[in-house]
């Protein structure tokens, strides 16, 4: 089996990612999607608690990883607020710390060019393809596997996958064919995969308007 990064977000990242490319496709909620990771890390790692629909912070608990920290320590200094409000907020400087993450850790090579010569922008190339393969692995087993043998952690990402409609992952026929499994698997991760769905439906509703 090959090794994977321990981070929901930095997985996100990963499986967001179109190898041909070098970057995540056009209308990708990688924001959106990066933040419910670094949320639901928190939740699993037993750092935030859910108290009627928003997220609390555990008093004494504290995280390792910078990224999960910095958000940690917002929730701690806020009065609790709804799970989408947290998904809302900061979701591009989430996406370039994870992302900085991936480079430092080795996972990625990170190259910095311009678009049209203007405007700012990374090339992201895997180290080793095999990781995102196995990350693709690991949700086609949720989705199939006896659901008491699904990995919490593969639950969650299932669950973000679905919610943030990343079709490069699961597309729309997989879902409609796997909707009773996916939604036991969204039930296992706690209140992510219905937050994340609200803040993409509210932020379509917002651009259409």
């Amino acid at each position: 089996m090959t090794t994977v990064p321990g981070s929901l977000a930095q997985r996100i990242f990963l499986l967001a990612h179109d190898p041909e490319k070098g970057r995540p496709r056009i209308g990708t909620n990688l924001g959106a999607m990066v933040r419910a990771a670094a949320l639901a890390d928190l939740y699993v790692q037993g750092h935030l608690t859910d108290d009627r629909g928003r997220a609390v912070a555990v008093t004494g608990r504290s995280s390792a990883d910078p990224v999960l920290a910095t958000l940690l320590g917002e929730i701690a200094a806020a009065r609790p607020r709804k799970w989408q409000t947290w998904v809302d907020r900061r979701q591009h400087a989430t996406v370039v710390a994870v992302r900085r993450q991936l480079g430092e850790d080795g996972w990625a090579r990170l190259e910095p060019y311009r678009v049209l010569g203007i405007f700012p922008a990374t090339k992201v190339t895997l180290r080793d393809p095999r990781v995102r393969k196995e990350l693709l692995g690991r949700v086609r087993a949720a989705l199939k596997d006896p659901i008491n043998r699904v990995d919490p952690a593969d639950a969650t990402l299932v669950a973000i996958v679905v919610a943030g409609q990343l079709s490069l992952v699961v597309d729309r026929r997989a879902r409609q064919d796997a909707k009773r499994r996916i939604q036991e698997l969204t039930d296992l991760s706690g209140p992510i995969g219905p937050a994340l769905r609200k803040s993409i439906q509210a932020s379509a509703a917002a651009a259409a308007a």
